[in-house]
């Protein structure tokens, strides 16, 4: 692959899909090892395990009801907790899914991703790996590492309080090695924000070349929050053009489609894909996503879609699926100027409700938003005159010749 195609527009990455997708996410332990501190998970009780005969149900249901499940492609991804725990069960399952998917001359049997999101201690186990190497070509793995040393040992840390950075870290030349364009998942959150700038360039340095930061959903952040985060993509944003990186690597904090203001008549979607996803529990219960399960709510009670018994359950899934922007947001959230971009937590919303409902909108990332959008807007304003220059430059030294 030539530098030139793996050039990604710094807006997006591309992601893979052949027309539009359905997530179908196998909840198959709440049992992880790390005890990271921005995690959403209430309670992780260690015995709770996915049974094979709940994984088949789902599989069977969702692969014989074509008329419900009508996407064109399909990924089927394994949660935990740590997925990686239950990699005999994954096995099992899998190996299912691609039984039944043939059996049934499925759409998807070609078209389907085994998809994780993995915490990495485990990763170089000779179960993981013999699985990798089976479903080679139609797989996606993301390890969390998180930055630095100093950053990821902050949050990302054992039952003890020991970090996990050294363990992770080892396994990384492999994984990049297996997944050259993988991405990472890195969380910032009130705490570690000093640390954004230079735990970005580190994953960078390490060869991870594609970082989907994020800035946790719960109402955590704290006065003057906002300004140490513009301060730290301002000097993200000076390192990038003075290095020369932005056609090779990426962070998700700057994407050319963010703030923008929003044109409800023309995009008015919802900003994640509660409904439309679909997640089972080891008990067979279906949830809209994993977020709506007890273990991830601290006030409410858990949202169900249905389960492997009866099936998905329209009445239930409706209101999900009404959800989008003007349903949930106040007037100044549809009017604000700079509206795109700005994310939410469905889940977190309803978590934090004055009553049960999905509609009502969590406003704390309002001024974090607002500062990521400055930022933006410093960056993307200095790359164009910078590639302005460089044309200028062409030009003339095309002129002389």
């Amino acid at each position: 692959m030539t530098k030139q195609d793996k050039k990604r527009e710094y807006s997006e990455l591309e992601l893979w899909q052949n027309g539009i997708v359905k997530t179908v996410s196998f909840i198959v332990t709440e049992a992880c090892q790390l005890r990271c501190r921005y995690c959403y998970f209430v309670e992780k009780k260690e015995h709770q395990v996915m049974d094979f005969k709940v994984a088949k149900k789902t599989v069977d249901y969702l692969l014989t009801h074509k008329d419900i499940f009508k996407e064109d492609s399909v990924i089927w991804e394994f949660i935990g907790g740590e997925p990686f725990l239950q990699i005999d069960l994954i096995d099992k399952i899998s190996d299912y899914i691609k039984y039944r998917m043939y059996e049934e001359d499925h759409p998807w049997f070609n078209s389907y991703r085994f998809s994780f999101t993995t915490n990495g201690l485990l990763y170089h186990d000779e179960r993981v790996q013999k699985y990798i190497n089976k479903n080679r070509t139609h797989i996606d793995i993301g390890i969390t590492i998180d930055g630095t040393k100093e950053k990821h040992d902050q949050q990302r840390i054992f039952p003890n309080g020991k970090g996990s950075y050294d363990l992770v870290v080892k396994n990384i030349p492999l994984w990049l090695e297996q997944f050259p364009d993988a991405a990472t998942k890195a969380t910032f959150a009130s705490d570690d924000l000093p640390l954004l700038k230079e735990s970005i360039v580190h994953l960078w340095s390490l060869g991870i070349k594609n970082i989907m930061a994020n800035l946790v959903f719960e109402d955590v952040w704290k006065e003057g929050d906002d300004k140490i985060f513009e301060d730290q993509l301002y000097e993200l944003a000076d390192y990038i053009l003075e290095n020369d990186m932005q056609d090779e690597y990426f962070c998700s904090f700057f994407a050319k489609s963010a703030g923008l203001p929003m044109d409800i008549e023309t995009n008015n979607q919802n900003w994640c894909g509660p409904g439309i996803m679909l997640s089972v529990d080891k008990d067979g219960n279906f949830y809209p996503c994993t977020r709506f399960v007890n273990h991830s709510l601290k006030n409410k009670v858990a949202r169900t879609i249905g389960n492997i018994n009866t099936g998905i359950d329209q009445n239930k899934l409706r209101p999900f699926l009404t959800l989008d922007r003007y349903t949930q947001s106040i007037e100044d959230c549809i009017n604000c100027s700079v509206a795109s971009g700005c994310y939410w937590c469905v889940a977190e919303n309803y978590d934090s409700a004055d009553t049960n409902t999905i509609y009502q909108r969590g406003l704390f990332n309002c001024k974090m938003h607002k500062a990521r959008i400055k930022a933006n807007k410093y960056f993307f304003e200095k790359l164009n005159k910078k590639n302005k220059d460089w044309k200028v430059a062409q030009y003339k030294g095309a002129e002389i010749c």
